[in-house]
């Protein structure tokens, strides 16, 4: 629900800071320009800089008062990727992003990126890690079968199966703001196992809405898909990936990950997009993950995070 605008100076730093000119509301991100360290409101010219948003110029005023700013949001530009650090009660950044080395020093190279848009709460989306019980029965079926549920268990692409093994956990002190999901994943091709098609899979999730899932093959080589998940509204949310590859590998490889990815990604928007979230779900001991994650989850929310009226506690709206 936030309007913001991201600028980069002279000297190459990206700032984010409040689209509204506190003066007479003119959104600097339409027609406004970057002057030195500043952004120019497009109006009446009043600069402000990207550190603390203090305005240091109004070309018609002799005196600038000292009250006179918008806000700057901590941001930082890790991974391709301009992040800003949001907390509801203005609480600056408790931890830092990791940088992927492979990235930085462009041993991997971007080979494309995925969009959706997701009608869930954005725990929902995250919590699919702990969920390991999904994985065989949503995502077993072929990638032939596509992504509409109608159609991916039809007898036509029987002959072919992912096998799935996967354990989530959450990771110690000082990192308790990460989890991490290990995946192993097989193929089966009329019931023989298909070697072309083991993949390892580390899903390193940061924070609440960041997730590196590095993948290594043993022909294919090695490289990473970058999950951002962004709340728009309270329950919608945009979701992106992005993947980084092995710069000697044909472009190709990298693409059709992507691709079954997405495949994969968009069975579980059709359960998200239906689903109700269930604040004491029926769980089985096999399921006992889903509370874990539940649990270590909610270091993301604080006192004073949003929630309408009627809502005293769990995710629905």
């Amino acid at each position: 629900g936030e309007h913001l605008a991201a600028f980069r100076t002279r000297d190459g730093q990206a700032y984010v800071v409040n689209a509204y000119c506190p003066h007479l509301g003119a959104d600097l991100a339409a027609g406004g320009r970057v002057v030195g360290s500043c952004i120019e409101c497009p109006f009446h010219g009043w600069q402000f800089q990207g550190e603390d948003g203090k305005c240091t110029r109004i070309p018609y005023a002799e005196k600038v008062p000292d009250f006179a700013r918008v806000q700057s949001w901590p941001c930082c530009e890790v991974n391709g990727m301009l992040l800003v650090w949001y907390h509801c009660e203005g609480v600056g950044p408790t931890w830092a992003v990791p940088e992927q080395r492979e990235i930085t020093t462009k041993e991997w190279v971007f080979r494309g990126q995925t969009e959706h848009f997701v009608n869930a709460h954005i725990q929902e989306i995250p919590e699919n890690a702990a969920d390991t019980a999904h994985l065989a029965f949503l995502h077993g079926p072929a990638i032939l079968g596509g992504s509409d549920l109608r159609y991916t268990r039809s007898k036509l692409w029987d002959f072919m199966k992912h096998i799935w093994k996967a354990e989530w956990r959450p990771e110690p002190a000082p990192n308790e703001h990460c989890s991490q999901m290990l995946v192993e994943h097989t193929a089966t091709i009329f019931g023989k196992h298909i070697s072309l098609m083991d993949l390892k899979v580390l899903a390193r999730q940061v924070g609440p809405g960041l997730v590196f899932l590095i993948f290594e093959h043993a022909f294919l080589g090695h490289g990473i898909i970058l999950q951002t998940v962004t709340p728009l509204e309270p329950l919608l949310q945009n979701v992106v990936h992005k993947i980084y590859y092995q710069k000697n590998m044909p472009a190709i490889i990298p693409k059709f990950i992507l691709r079954a990815e997405c495949i994969q990604f968009e069975r579980d928007i059709t359960i998200w997009n239906n689903k109700q979230y269930l604040s004491k779900p029926l769980l089985v001991r096999e399921d006992s993950s889903i509370q874990k994650h539940r649990r270590w989850y909610a270091q993301f929310y604080s006192e004073k995070s949003t929630r309408l009226l009627a809502q005293k506690e769990g995710l629905d709206w």
